[in-house]
């Protein structure tokens, strides 16, 4: 998927980091999970070497895994001609459609910034004007457009954040994640509750998808199962909650800190696509749970025209067959 050249660089940066500092050394118990990731790429984001970032002249590359890494925020937030706020459960999916998006309209070619944290985080970063502190840097971009759930876009369409109508383009379904050849022997959802399996689970406090997770765990083992999953195991350290679940779940699996973790269908694939040492066990649709994406435009939107574009974009067959690609599937309304 990725050039020769940068699959060497990025494994050489995580051998020097690893013999220098110790941040991506292997425990013992973890040698079945780590090597083919040191061999063909980094384990630490971000994973799609600079494809994320529409700026076409980039000055000094300074990109150091595990050291120096900003690899939830892309392009130029010098005033960008459409700014995204993106629930990063499609992180992986933005730079095709960016590109065609911009291949339709060139004149957003190198000026298009967004953001892939998730939608909870988005949401107070727009309550703070647009300004968000990542280690020591402070910047400050308003949004055009915010992505996410179909019931979070509603909701802050009511509170007068956004702008009617909440526009539904995709669908999306759960999966485990779990390393690849699955050593902890995952079959199903039942057994996450399992003590001795250590998980990587989305945070309820601002990962939308935590809601759908615990419907999913509850139809298959109840109350109960929700509240090892969520309470015990939180407690005991087997079940770590994750900031930005759509990234460190994968890391930490490969890392060995993590042998499964509920994560969207599409962000297991993507992780297979990229050559990871990363695999999924399907959940059955009856236990399943379906997520709705939506956008909106951001009321006070600095450029509501090209806000309205991208919406419409994404919901175009190009938009949608570039979803596709990573198992979404398009929205279809209730009847239609």
């Amino acid at each position: 998927m990725f050039p020769k050249s940068q699959r060497a660089a990025s494994a050489w940066l995580l051998c020097v980091a690893a013999h220098c500092v110790g941040l991506a050394v292997p425990s013992a118990d973890a040698q079945t999970v780590i090597p083919d990731a040191i061999h063909r790429d980094s384990v630490s984001p971000p994973w799609q070497h600079g494809e994320n970032n529409d700026r076409t002249e980039r000055g000094l590359l300074f990109t150091e895994p595990d050291a120096d890494n900003l690899a939830d925020f892309h392009g130029d937030p010098l005033n960008p001609a459409l700014a995204l706020y993106v629930g990063g459960n499609y992180f992986f999916a933005m730079a095709p459609l960016v590109h065609a998006f911009e291949a339709r309209y060139p004149r957003y070619r190198g000026h298009i910034y967004w953001e892939t944290i998730p939608p909870g985080l988005l949401v107070r970063q727009i309550e703070q004007g647009g300004t968000v502190t990542v280690g020591n840097m402070t910047w400050t971009v308003k949004p055009d457009v915010y992505l996410a759930g179909f019931n979070a876009v509603q909701k802050q369409v009511g509170r007068g954040l956004l702008q009617a109508p909440a526009v539904p383009y995709v669908t999306n379904t759960l999966t485990i994640m779990v390393p690849k050849g699955n050593p902890a022997h995952i079959t199903g959802l039942a057994d996450l509750g399992q003590p001795n399996v250590k998980l990587a689970m989305p945070n309820p406090a601002f990962e939308g998808i935590a809601r759908q997770i615990k419907a999913s765990l509850e139809h298959v083992g109840g109350e109960a199962l929700v509240n090892r999953v969520y309470d015990a195991k939180v407690s005991d350290g087997s079940t770590m909650l994750t900031h930005i679940h759509h990234r460190q779940t994968p890391l930490w699996i490969m890392q060995g800190k993590a042998q499964a973790g509920v994560t969207w269908q599409s962000e297991a694939m993507f992780q297979e696509q990229a050559g990871h040492p990363i695999s999924h066990v399907d959940i059955p649709a009856a236990d399943n749970t379906t997520a709705i994406y939506a956008g909106a435009v951001v009321k006070g939107a600095p450029h509501p025209q090209a806000a309205q574009q991208w919406l419409d974009f994404i919901r175009s067959p190009q938009g949608l067959s570039i979803f596709e690609r990573y198992g979404f599937k398009p929205y279809r309304a209730p009847g239609g």
